[in-house]
């Protein structure tokens, strides 16, 4: 006997290009979780399950691992800049959405230490290009006299602060990140992602 799937078994409907956005949307978001767990090296495969898409739609939007981890830094940093460009952004704030992106993602982390993502082509380059941008976004911000102020001390501190940020799990990473903020006598603001 052949069964017929009802109308709310049979999978969605093929948008093709219409779900090109949203499919690489996806892949962002499910490459950070997967990378936060697993690293850099985690399985693109799990990244693709994780997104609710097949390999090849993974492959026709990154052709590689680097240009994932690329779009994943893009995006962080693309939010640091858009919480720094809010009229009344404080430095507070936007110390909260780069301590947000710290804690969620392992790319991040290695974004913040740009000098050990050597091997992988072409990443180092870019991501010295992109913590220049987060610089610039925290150094708009950066109040008259701070301490953080002196040619190097602010993204010293902010390496220091990624560099604490390792244990296995989220809640522990943040309170580390946290624990490293105050110790170094900066305020932070609340840890969340940048939402527009």
């Amino acid at each position: 006997m052949i069964q017929h799937s009802s109308p709310d078994e049979r999978r969605p409907a093929n948008d093709g290009p219409k779900a090109a956005g949203r499919n690489r949307t996806a892949l962002v978001v499910a490459a950070r979780e997967v990378f936060s767990a697993g690293g850099l090296d985690a399985p693109l495969s799990a990244i693709a399950r994780r997104a609710g898409v097949g390999q090849g739609v993974l492959y026709r939007h990154f052709p590689d691992r680097g240009a994932l981890v690329t779009a994943v830094l893009e995006e962080n940093v693309r939010q640091i800049e858009q919480a720094a460009a809010v009229d009344g952004a404080t430095l507070a704030g936007v110390l909260g959405v780069l301590t947000w992106h710290a804690v969620e993602s392992a790319a991040f982390i290695g974004l913040m230490h740009a000098d050990e993502a050597g091997g992988r082509s072409g990443i180092r380059a870019h991501a010295s290009m992109l913590s220049e941008r987060v610089e610039r976004s925290l150094r708009g911000r950066l109040p008259d006299g701070h301490r953080l102020g002196a040619a190097d001390d602010l993204m010293l501190a902010v390496a220091m602060v990624t560099g604490a940020v390792t244990s296995p799990t989220r809640e522990e990473r943040e309170r580390r990140a946290l624990a490293a903020w105050r110790l170094l006598g900066v305020e932070v603001g609340p840890v969340r992602p940048y939402e527009g």
